[in-house]
């Protein structure tokens, strides 16, 4: 696959309408990039509703950003037990929870001086 420069707003789009395409919920996206020592300039975050969502999300995101951007992840961790999955695009990580996982671990909380900027999702 012919990697081409992509800009951070061009794969931030394609993530999220890779998320929207399988109705996942509650997307926010942390910046990150005012914040010192950080690894990447920005968290997506999402959640599904059990494993199988949770993997379907993380497929579609995979299939749109590799069709509309030519760009893969660097690496991706959590997909054998689709609690919580880790996509690394070196700029953004997107992290794909279940509710219950999300709501336990709550990372928002730790990155509490990132703006948050939540999506409204209208299904």
């Amino acid at each position: 696959m012919a990697k081409k420069n992509v800009s951070n707003d061009e794969l931030l789009a394609n993530i999220i309408k890779g998320i929207e395409e399988v109705k996942g919920n509650d997307i926010d996206i942390l910046d990150l990039r005012e914040i010192d020592n950080t690894v990447c300039d920005y968290f997506i975050i999402c959640n599904g509703n059990s494993n199988t969502q949770v993997n379907a999300i993380v497929s579609s995101i995979q299939k749109i950003v590799s069709r509309e951007v030519k760009d893969k992840p660097w690496h991706i961790e959590g997909t054998e037990n689709g609690e919580w999955v880790l996509m690394d695009y070196v700029n953004i990580v997107v992290h794909v929870f279940q509710k219950h996982v999300r709501e336990f671990y709550n990372i928002e909380s730790l990155w509490g001086d990132a703006r948050i900027t939540s999506i409204a999702t209208n299904y």
